[in-house]
């Protein structure tokens, strides 16, 4: 039996600290052994604590949270769990934190919330269960650009569809495969679990990080050569739809494994709409969300893929998926772009 996971927080309001101190504190595994006010408090209290994570306000005096994990990740790594205002100007924060090395962001809670902070605490448990990661060398996330860009130039899209799902890591994981895509990459779409205010921002992110469009799904939009899909966060799930003109849909139905927009969702529909025509890719997530989907996908005849453990932040949504037997083959994260690419080539469907 572990331990219960030692936490420092470290947020400058007194107020927040001591929310998501009971939060985390209620979790009988998982322990608030410190608070820090700022950078310098917190530096201190990782010296003497040894804590097992740390949860790290992103806008604090003096040196910001950002500045702060970059230090944690070059000096001491160790996991990391932002908490962010669900703003345009935290999400883009929160990203950027994401790439850096942090495990996860949360969201500051809204008036009116009924569970404040949610999952953190099972995020805590995860983050210090996880290995110690080590820093992206290959994604500047304080400028982002276009330039590592694989062109793929000799590649020629046949008809397949492809559908990711990610949680946990999943930024730094679809960054490392989508930026393996070219131009006139395979019609794509991907359910990411983030919170409702960061998706858009993301979308915006990947475009600038990949040669392919990159953009937040809306509903109707057709799937196109060249195009990526990202589902939105919030009320609704993303689903593909029209054996005729495949387009995206957004539809308003309760969470599925506590998600919306859920991975199972997506994955259930594209088995439908494209059955052998199509890849199903599950990467680094907490839980289970996504494995019966993907399972529903390879018994149509789609091909399908995980990521393997070792490369994964959080090995959970992969795990479940391969144990039933949903994964067709196991790919480290350096792997899966190209192996998508070479299942949905024209020459590998005899469509040249």
């Amino acid at each position: 039996m572990m331990a219960p996971a030692r936490v420092l927080v470290v947020d400058d309001s007194p107020t927040m600290r001591g929310l998501i101190t009971a939060v985390l504190n209620a979790d009988p595994d998982v322990n608030v052994v410190g608070q820090a006010g700022d950078a310098m408090e917190a530096r201190n209290a990782i010296k003497q604590l040894n804590p097992d994570v740390v949860t790290l306000d992103i806008e604090m005096p003096n040196m910001n949270g950002l500045e702060f994990l970059d230090k944690i990740m070059k000096l001491r790594p160790m996991p990391v769990i932002m908490v962010s205002t669900l703003t345009h100007r935290g999400a883009e924060a929160s990203l950027m934190a994401l790439e850096i090395g942090a495990f996860d962001c949360v969201g500051k809670p809204q008036p009116g919330d009924a569970r404040p902070f949610g999952d953190l605490a099972e995020k805590v448990k995860a983050a210090a269960r996880s290995q110690r990661r080590q820093i992206r060398t290959d994604v500047p996330p304080l400028a982002p650009t276009a330039a590592n860009v694989n062109p793929a130039v000799s590649y020629k899209p046949g008809r397949r569809v492809v559908a990711i799902g990610a949680s946990t890591g999943g930024v730094e994981a679809l960054i490392a495969v989508l930026q393996k895509f070219p131009v006139n990459c395979p019609p794509t779409v991907i359910t990411q679990h983030m919170p409702p205010s960061f998706t858009k921002s993301f979308a915006d992110r990947l475009h600038r990080l990949c040669g392919p469009v990159v953009q937040e799904a809306t509903d109707g939009a057709r799937l196109e050569i060249g195009k990526i899909y990202l589902a939105p966060g919030g009320e609704r799930h993303l689903q593909v739809s029209n054996p005729h003109a495949p387009c995206c849909r957004l539809v308003e139905r309760d969470p599925v494994n506590g998600h919306r927009p859920s991975v199972d969702v997506l994955f259930d529909s594209v088995a439908e709409l494209a059955g052998r025509n199509a890849v199903g890719v599950i990467l680094t997530g907490m839980g289970r969300d996504g494995a019966s989907g993907l399972l529903k996908m390879r018994h149509a005849g789609a091909r399908t893929i995980g990521q393997n453990e070792k490369t994964c932040v959080v090995y959970g949504m992969p795990r479940v998926a391969f144990e039933l037997g949903a994964v067709e083959h196991q790919f480290p994260l350096s792997s899966i772009g190209e192996e998508i690419l070479k299942i949905t080539a024209a020459r590998r469907e005899g469509s040249e």
